[in-house]
Order: C-alpha cells, then structure tokens, then sequence
C-alpha cells in the first residue's frame, strides 16, 4: 500500500488558537485515527476561564480592528485573501484532515479544501451587497430597518467535516462583521487550527478567529453559556442540540442557529430511472461511510422494481473495501472511533433481533482500524431502531410501498425532518410530493448538495433552527434595528 503522505511528519498543533498565537495547555484529550486506531497526540480541553480569555480577546479584537465598522470592502478583500491561502495550503490543510478525521486524503484535497475557500468567498460577497432596507410611512415620517453585526459569536462544530463545518460557522459570521470563538471537535482539531492560523497569515486581525479546545460538557458548555457570547451556532446530534438549548436558557437568552440529527427518506417510485436512483442511493449513503447529517438512511421503493434495485446496490456496496485515510487508493472511510463502531453494530444486530433481514454488511470489517460494512436491512417497520435511531454510518434500511400515500407515510418520521429525496420521471408528482415530504431540503432525481452555496439548509422538527448556507447564513449573523423619524 502506497500512501500520500507520512503523518509522521506532520506537524500536529496541539494547542488554543487565541488572540492570533497557539496558546498551550496540559494535555488532556487523547487524538487516535480512525485508520490504525493509533495515538497521534494530546490537546488541552479548555475550562470556563480559558474560555472567558477567548470571549475577551474576540471583544478587543473587534473593538481595536473596527471589522465590524469598517469599508464592507475591506472585509470583502481579507476574507478573499485568506480563501486564498487556504488553496495554497491545501496539501497541508489536507493531511491535517485526513490523519485524524474520517475524510481520505485525496477526497480532502479535491473536495473539502477547495469547498472550504469558496464557502469563505461566497459569504464574503455578501459583506459589500446586502444591507438595511427602507421602510413604507406617512410622508411625514422616514423610516429603515438597519442591521448590524452581533459582535462575538460562538460556534461549535463537528468532527465528520471539520474544515468545510468550521467553513459554515466562520464565513458567514465574519463576513457580516463578527468575531468567532470556536470549538471544533476534540477528535477532529488540527485542521480547524491551521485554519485560524492562516486568517493572521492572510492579514485579517489577530483575535477574530479563535479557537478553544475541549469537549463538550466542559468547554461547549462554557461558550454556550458565557454572557460575552452574543450568538451560539451548532452543528452536531440532536441530543447535544437539546442540552445546548437548555444551557442557553438557563445562563441567558441568546439567538442560536442549530444544525441537527436527521434520519433522511430516499423514496423511489417504479417510473424512476434505476441507474439514476441507484447512483442517488448509493451517493445518500455511502460517502464518508454514512457519517452525515444529511445521509439518507431510510430508502423506501415501490415494490415492483425493489428486487432489481435491491440487486444493483448490493453489487455496488460489494465494491467498498477498507483503506487507510492517508493511502493513496483510500476511497471508503473509516468510522471515526471505536466507540462509535460499537454502538453503530449495536443497533444492526438489535434491528436484526427484530426482524431484520440483512440483504449485505451487518459487521465490521476484519481489517485494522474502525470499518464498518456497507449495510442494508430489510424487513423493517416503524419500531425498528434501525428505522428509530440515527446511526451515522454506512447502514440504510429498505422498505418498499404500493402506493404514494403509503410512500409519504413510510417517509415521515417521528423525530427527524432534515432531508427527503425523491425519484421520479412524472414531474407532477414530483412537484406535487415534494410538498408533503416533511424536511427542510428536497431533492429531486438525485441526493446531496452541489456546491451552490446560496442554496440554505435547514431541518425540521428535531432537526434544527435556523439556517446554514445561503443568504439566509449571513443574515443570522446580523441583527436588525428598526428605525422611525418623524420629519
């Protein structure tokens, strides 16, 4: 096996980015990859008073650089400039990623490196082209809705895309004229570090972005409720959504975007095209071993074509093999840790204890490091915590229907409304289901996003609040003020 790079000699930053400077501190969380299940180091987790440091520099950073005051342009043109450096840095930025992350290197560097600056540079568009409005009065008044950054906003992201996440939460914030203070994952830091460091690199002002180390009882939980943070923007599980929600209500009321858990239908009618919804599937699943948000995990076909389609994704699971994030063949990820490849076999075998058919996977890979089979379970109803829980891995369940009210009905769950995706070649349908489809993205003939930055996810139901991407991110990071004068 060939491998795109050494991680021994990588340069791992083990430290607090606060105040444009690694700031130490005594090792205390462990750093394993996925790939060989080996330590590759420690970082510091950083305590409420660490934190209030961090909460402190943004406020100075904001105040002594005017970035939320200054020409628009000029925000424009830093945040340009570092997107800039991040393409320069891409191989570094890349083997950051992928020595402890889920991501292979050369998915990282042709996709989430080169995602990561055009997401710094759509939001930054927005700094010079959206503004305040005027309000309609009486002749005898003026009125206008001026809007205005929060000032220091707190940001939590997750370990399965930690550059393009850190990407979501920073660009629009500091775009709009904001100060960050971010914890990334503690299994996934080193990227989102570099990152901070290259902004200082690129001439934007030390203190703007800076990021503190930890987990999330001790060090999410104090961003979360320091009254210095004006703004809390999350990405992870609804479990840690909902523990967020009660922090920030009971240490003071602040506005929250939260990007949440989904459980995501993939509803294939007999009319569809069955390579076409066999590459949607397939894509829904399998890209990063199922470990996103958006993956759609519940694929519910009609029933004439599900034994054929049941066949064409069985072969294309079959295809799958194990590899090191750092090979140079590596295609397939690992599962970020072994106790999150427990707890994913934990929930086949108990879906299988309740009548669940395995049509292919349902173990581990016998290969070192955390791989998880490509899984598909069939006969499976609403009760099923295969059906109930979202597992994060490469695992879907596969029910089949007679009848569109039945597709819709299999396609609601209980809990989550994060994405739908739908495959059809009767455009009334389409148009007609993806109204009923209770999620907050729909997808027609195909599953993901594109690189359309401007279109906005959202969930429903458990699935979040508020918006990420789109011009609907950039206003979240800035508040409005009504303004009436009487002439």
């Amino acid at each position: 096996m060939s491998f795109a790079f050494d991680p021994a000699n990588i340069t791992l930053p083990g430290a607090h980015f606060i105040g444009g400077a690694y700031v130490s501190g005594p090792a205390a969380i462990e750093i394993r990859s996925p790939s060989t299940g080996q330590v590759l180091g420690s970082i510091p987790c950083g305590d409420a008073a660490l934190v209030d440091h961090a909460v402190q520099t943004a406020r100075a950073a904001l105040v002594e650089s005017n970035w939320g005051g200054v020409a628009p342009r000029d925000r424009l043109r830093a945040l340009c400039a570092w997107a800039d450096l991040i393409e320069a840095e891409a191989q570094t930025l890349a083997a950051l990623e992928a020595v402890c992350s889920s991501r292979p290197y050369k998915q990282a560097l042709a996709g989430d490196v080169i995602t990561t600056a055009e997401q710094i540079r759509f939001f930054a568009e927005f700094a010079d082209k959206e503004g305040g409005v005027l309000a309609p009065v009486a002749d005898s008044s003026f009125a206008y809705i001026a809007d205005g950054p929060y000032g220091v906003i707190g940001a939590i992201t997750p370990w399965n895309f930690p550059m393009s996440m850190a990407a979501w939460k920073l660009g629009p914030a500091l775009a709009a004229g904001n100060a960050v203070v971010l914890k990334p994952s503690e299994m996934t830091p080193y990227s989102t570090l570099y990152l901070a460091e290259l902004s200082v690199r690129a001439g934007m002002p030390a203190g703007l972005i800076n990021v503190v180390l930890g987990d999330g009882p001790v060090t999410g939980t104090a961003i979360t409720g320091h009254p210095g943070i004006d703004k809390v923007s999350f990405t992870g599980s609804t479990r840690a959504g909902g523990a967020i929600m009660e922090n920030i209500a009971r240490t003071g009321i602040k506005p929250m975007t939260l990007e949440l858990g989904g459980k995501s239908p993939m509803v294939v009618f007999a009319d569809a095209d069955l390579d076409v919804a066999a590459d949607g599937l397939e894509k829904g699943i399998m890209p990063n071993a199922g470990q996103f948000c958006v993956a759609g995990s519940r694929m519910i076909i009609a029933r004439e074509i599900a034994d054929e389609l049941a066949d064409k994704l069985k072969a294309r699971f079959a295809r799958y093999r194990p590899a090191n994030t750092f090979a140079d063949d590596a295609a397939f990820s690992p599962i970020i840790s072994e106790t999150q490849l427990v707890r994913i076999d934990r929930i086949v075998q108990a879906a299988a204890g309740q009548g669940g058919e395995m049509l292919c996977g349902g173990g581990r890979f016998d290969h070192e490091g955390s791989f998880y089979q490509p899984t598909l379970i069939a006969g499976v109803d609403s009760d099923n915590p295969a059906i109930r829980e979202e597992i994060f891995g490469p695992v879907a369940t596969f029910q089949t229907f007679e009848s569109e009210d039945e597709a819709m009905s299999l396609a609601s769950h209980p809990t989550y409304g994060l994405c739908a995706g739908l495959f059809t070649r009767d455009l009334s349908r389409a148009m007609r289901l993806t109204r009923r489809l209770e999620a907050g993205t729909v997808w027609v003939n195909r599953y993901g996003r594109t690189r359309d930055h401007i279109l906005p996810t959202n969930g429903w139901k458990a699935s979040g609040l508020g918006h990420d991407l789109g011009r609907e991110a950039y206003h979240a990071n800035r508040r409005k003020k009504s303004v009436l004068i009487d002439l």
